[in-house]
């Protein structure tokens, strides 16, 4: 009777062996069935920021002439800006630097001084300062001296853009593990690993 109980005990033990080898193979079978997928996710969005620069210029024998030519161009700027809608907060005047500050000269003649004020405009207005922005070289008829750079546009909420894209990309990633799986006659299981790729804003 004790012999038989110790086969018994034997044969239990080599089947519990055998099923945990068979279930250690498959498991590590199955880790090495994975596909990589790469998921895309695109949106539109308008920029929500406008920063645009310039400056205004004036030429005078002496400094004190020059400035006063700088304040009277200042103030049809921003008249200006302000009759188009742009908020005076959005306006910001810089310091007056005077080039050649010991004066230029042609030869040995003494031609006067060049003054620059830059000035910068930030609003949330972007199609009031883009409008503004092709039309400023109207002030030239005004006697102002003035030069203007190309506009600069932002989107203030970049972090709510990405949130939305990383789930687009995701489910744009299963599809497609979803479709290969299928052809290769496989059921798809859980997300082994994922990492956001390039993230790029392009103009349209």
């Amino acid at each position: 009777m004790k012999a038989y109980w110790k086969y018994l005990i034997i044969g239990v033990a080599v089947v519990v062996s055998a099923w945990l080898l068979a279930r250690a193979y498959t498991y590590k079978y199955h880790a090495q069935e994975t596909i990589v997928v790469t998921g895309l996710g695109e949106t539109e969005f308008m920029s929500d920021l406008i920063v645009w620069n310039g400056f205004i210029t004036a030429e005078a024998r002496n400094v004190e002439a020059g400035y006063a030519q700088i304040e009277s161009s200042k103030k049809k700027v921003y008249d200006y800006l302000l009759s188009k809608g742009i908020a005076a907060e959005a306006v910001v005047f810089q310091f007056v630097p005077v080039y050649s500050a010991n004066g230029s000269w042609a030869g040995q003649r003494f031609t006067g001084y060049r003054l620059s004020q830059g000035f910068t405009v930030e609003s949330k207005s972007v199609d009031a300062v883009e409008n503004v922005s092709r039309e400023i070289s109207s002030l030239i008829a005004q006697g102002v001296s003035i030069e203007a750079m190309q506009p600069d546009y932002y989107y203030t909420k970049l972090d709510d853009v990405k949130l939305s894209l990383i789930e687009k990309a995701s489910a744009d990633a299963r599809v497609r593990a979803e479709k290969i799986a299928v052809n290769a006659g496989a059921k798809l299981g859980g997300v082994a690993s994922a990492r956001m790729g390039v993230f790029q804003i392009t103009g349209a």
